[in-house]
């Protein structure tokens, strides 16, 4: 997968699948992105390599009080993915891929704050709020995760 800024100054590409796919209703990413949620794949920062140029690293508060960096264009200000509590994850934001439709939620988070007009999909996978990882993620997501966080 594919993706960049709306100007076209980054482009960026995923090296492997993501390890799960959060659409987050949260308030914070509801004020964040102006809408009504935020959807993003969670994946490895070494699998996220750049193509070209050079995002700009933001610092912004986070409801957890450890604040989050959102790595966005110089140019165009378009926030491309977000590191929280460890820079080994990236967390980008799906509308910013080449084909967005290629990274549809896996899970739907924070749904105790959603907006009472979204209407979750038949069988979707809801959790007011987040959920236990080793019952919602892959095997295969697990052992990914635990090697990028050894380093």
């Amino acid at each position: 997968m594919e993706g960049g800024c709306t100007c076209g100054a980054i482009r960026y590409r995923l090296d492997d699948k993501p390890l799960i796919v959060h659409c987050c209703h949260c308030t914070w990413c509801q004020r964040e992105t102006g809408s009504a949620f935020a959807i993003n794949i969670m994946i490895e920062s070494a699998r996220v390599a750049l193509l070209s140029g050079q995002p700009e690293l933001v610092h912004t508060p986070s409801a957890s009080g450890r604040g989050q960096k959102i790595m966005r264009c110089p140019t165009c200000k378009v926030a491309l993915w977000s590191h929280y509590s460890q820079d080994a994850f990236a967390f980008v934001r799906v509308g910013t891929l080449d084909d967005p439709n290629a990274a549809p939620p896996d899970v739907h988070i924070f749904t105790s704050t959603k907006q009472d007009w979204v209407v979750l999909p038949e069988g979707a996978r809801v959790f007011p709020e987040y959920y236990d990882v080793p019952s919602v993620w892959s095997e295969e997501s697990r052992v990914r995760a635990r090697v990028a966080r050894a380093g």
